[in-house]
């Protein structure tokens, strides 16, 4: 599945999600899910904690420093829908695993990305995309996002700054919004076996709840944006929102399964200036 089709285009512009069940098969998900008791185990900035937790809540830029996570962030599955939607190449705003472990994965409030992507990094337009890959199996018990279909049609919608719930800030939306959204668009939580993918719009509102159930709930997360829609401001580091504005190069479709030469520019450290805002 490299193109969608008319179909699919309609239902994206209708609902701002697409949900592709068992898209990539089991021995393309164990080459991810070996690789991340490694990640997690690293002791780099790279590793956000859950608040007051050991546990990893969020695992940035592992594919500027794991081969594995390298060759997925060219796999054309996750790439060329989105070079279609956008008409032209895209670039890696950001690459993130959200961990969500067993009994300590906390929430993510209602949010819209792009809403983050303008206030922080001055992203000019709502060109960018969300591509997440199920790691694990997400059932209705382990934190599923939820989407409130249609959302994106509303535009960017006003914001606070949540600098308090969790360990990660984020620009999130009153309950009165999410109330009068929910009442017109109501709440999805799509849900599948690890290898499932959704596609979704930056100003698609969406959230998940804390996970208290036994089962880790991973899912690794490709912001895409369009190449002429970067990015205009260097305030937070280059580990969570990319510097690098040139157009993703696929590799062959079996790249999760065959070793591809990859460039791993990270992997003897993250440069300082990567570290900082500007």
């Amino acid at each position: 599945m490299e193109q969608l089709s008319q179909e699919q285009l309609k239902e994206f512009d209708e609902k701002g999600f697409l949900f592709f069940p068992s898209l990539f098969e089991t021995a393309e998900m164990e080459s991810l899910t070996s690789q991340l008791d490694d990640l997690f185990a690293l002791d780099i900035v790279c590793n956000l904690r859950e608040k007051g937790k050991k546990a990893v809540r969020t695992n940035w830029a592992a594919h500027n420093y794991n081969s594995a996570f390298a060759r997925l962030s060219r796999h054309p599955r996750m790439i060329k829908p989105v070079e279609q939607l956008f008409d032209e190449g895209v670039y890696m705003h950001q690459f993130k695993v959200n961990a969500k472990a067993a009994f300590d994965g906390d929430v993510w409030q209602w949010h819209q990305d792009f809403g983050t992507w303008h206030a922080d990094d001055l992203m000019p337009e709502p060109r960018a995309m969300n591509i997440a890959i199920f790691l694990d199996d997400v059932n209705e018990h382990n934190g599923p996002l939820m989407f409130i279909p249609g959302s994106h049609k509303q535009g960017v919608l006003e914001a606070g700054h949540d600098t308090e719930t969790t360990s990660y800030p984020l620009w999130t939306l009153d309950p009165k919004t999410i109330s009068s959204l929910v009442r017109e668009g109501g709440i999805v939580s799509p849900k599948g076996r690890a290898g499932s993918m959704i596609l979704f719009h930056s100003c698609l509102v969406h959230a998940s709840g804390s996970n208290l159930s036994p089962w880790d709930r991973k899912a690794v997360y490709l912001s895409l944006c369009a190449v002429s829609n970067h990015i205009k401001r260097f305030k937070r580091p280059g580990y969570i929102a990319g510097r690098e504005f040139a157009p993703i190069e696929c590799l062959p479709d079996d790249c999760l399964v065959q070793d591809y030469e990859v460039s791993l520019p990270w992997s003897d450290g993250i440069p300082t200036e990567e570290l900082q805002g500007i």
